[in-house]
């Protein structure tokens, strides 16, 4: 049985700066290939704004050739704006996905940093400070949203480590039923 390689993009939306990282995955091995941001500050509007994620997002899927997006979901704040604007970023990231056939999974902040960090309530800081440490990274990101956005690639990595092929399995009973191979007797 032939193991499949993944390639996860991972986005942490927005439209002042967008976090995403690459991350190339076999069995319970990931690799990351970038970690960057997307600077939008100077663009005029929230339309231009929602125009160049939609190209780069294309641009990234092009360059890159991920199978599946791992997305931060937006989390319930006061500023009805703010979120309004937020959740226009992840439905043009989303879109840009789908139309490139790609799988979408959208994790939780809570859960990203729970599976970084093993505590839902961890800083943005600390989410960084370990996946610095996990994947040996020496450049000092500027912006947390890069790091955000390899975090939602890794912990999508963590949820789907036992998918091989076009079988996802989700206990042991499971994985050992479809790998039979893989069973030293």
């Amino acid at each position: 049985m032939e193991e499949q390689k993944h390639r996860i993009l991972g986005i942490d939306p927005g439209t002042s700066v967008m976090g995403y990282a690459i991350l190339d995955t076999l069995l319970n091995k990931s690799e990351v290939v970038v970690v960057s941001v997307i600077q939008m500050k100077k663009l005029p509007d929230q339309y231009a704004k929602l125009r160049f994620i939609y190209e780069k997002t294309n641009a990234l899927i092009e360059q890159y050739q991920p199978d599946t997006l791992a997305i931060e979901a937006p989390f319930y704040g006061k500023n009805v704006q703010s979120m309004l604007k937020l959740g226009r970023a992840q439905g043009v990231v989303i879109a840009a996905c789908l139309h490139a056939d790609m799988e979408v999974y959208e994790y939780s902040p809570r859960k990203i940093k729970q599976a970084i960090t093993g505590n839902g309530n961890a800083s943005k800081e600390q989410v960084a400070d370990m996946l610095a440490r996990m994947y040996k990274l020496t450049d000092a990101y500027p912006y947390l949203d890069a790091t955000d956005s390899l975090a939602a690639a890794v912990c999508h990595f963590y949820q789907h480590k036992f998918t091989f092929g076009t079988t996802k399995v989700t206990d042991w009973k499971s994985f050992l039923a479809n790998n039979q191979d893989r069973i030293i007797k």
